[in-house]
């Protein structure tokens, strides 16, 4: 079977972002998530993508050591699956942390459920943001350990590709995913690079892979005092921004459509083009 006409065989499904303003209570972002998952579901979202750190965001970096759990066990974990199971939808899980082979550190971790609440995929943050301007000082590499594989999974409409936040800024990671409907970033951009690169580097990465991105974030003023970007968005192959929430908890929801990736590759295959990678 050829792209296109693989494409097109699939029928659209529809998605949703959910937006956050996670506080240092883990329980308090559970329950918030799961509210927004229920919102989603209720909207009609077959697949659900919470925002990096939706379940924690600590006073101190080293405050996530606290409620790292080991793969397969814990609260978190158990929320994702119990929540994808009750609400039939896929859901991709953000980011929690998990434990690493370091004392000292975490794996920052997506890990994406199926509608019976089995884990179908898991993906460790490859790329750790670091940022010095000012009073602005940034460094995940102090307690994160990177992770080294790219992952994606298979969905009812296509392939799936994960990543998250700096992520974002690489995109010879999403060249590695190979054909993907989909690709998730799940984030936490601060409020300085967010307003200066988030919508462009995201129109990018739809543009130059011809499929939809669907990104969630965080976005409001923090408890712990810090600013995040907002602006969940889905984006479609040809850029064009489906619905975006610019600030606040709530829902992003749209479509992805099969048909609409064939019609774009058809009428421009940069895609099919390429020759490196």
């Amino acid at each position: 079977m050829n792209e296109q006409s693989s494409e097109s065989a699939a029928q659209p499904f529809h998605v949703a972002a959910l937006q956050m303003v996670s506080t240092p209570d883990r329980d308090r972002n559970l329950a918030e998530a799961g509210r927004l998952i229920g919102e989603a579901a209720r909207g009609g979202a077959q697949l659900v993508l919470l925002p990096e750190y939706f379940c924690f965001m600590g006073f101190k970096d080293t405050d996530k050591l606290g409620i790292r759990e080991t793969p397969g066990d814990g609260p978190i974990q158990q929320f994702l699956s119990d929540a994808a199971r009750e609400h039939r939808v896929w859901v991709i899980g953000g980011t929690l942390p998990l434990k690493s082979p370091e004392a000292s550190r975490v794996l920052n971790t997506t890990l994406v459920f199926d509608p019976t609440g089995s884990q179908a995929a898991r993906y460790d943050k490859i790329h750790l943001f670091n940022y010095e301007k000012g009073e602005e000082s940034f460094d995940e590499a102090r307690t994160i350990c990177p992770g080294s594989e790219v992952r994606t999974f298979d969905a009812p409409f296509g392939r799936v590709g994960l990543s998250v936040c700096y992520d974002l800024r690489f995109p010879e990671l999403y060249r590695k995913m190979g054909d993907c409907a989909l690709i998730v970033v799940p984030s936490a951009f601060t409020y300085t690079t967010g307003k200066a690169h988030w919508e462009t580097l995201l129109k990018a990465r739809a543009i130059e892979n011809q499929c939809y991105v669907l990104a969630a974030a965080q976005g409001g003023k923090h408890e712990n005092g810090r600013r995040t970007w907002g602006h969940s968005v889905l984006i479609d192959p040809w850029g064009e921004v489906v619905a975006v929430r610019e600030e606040g908890a709530g829902v992003v929801a749209g479509t992805v459509d099969p048909a609409r990736i064939a019609e774009v590759r058809q009428s421009l295959p940069a895609y099919r083009h390429r020759v490196i990678g």
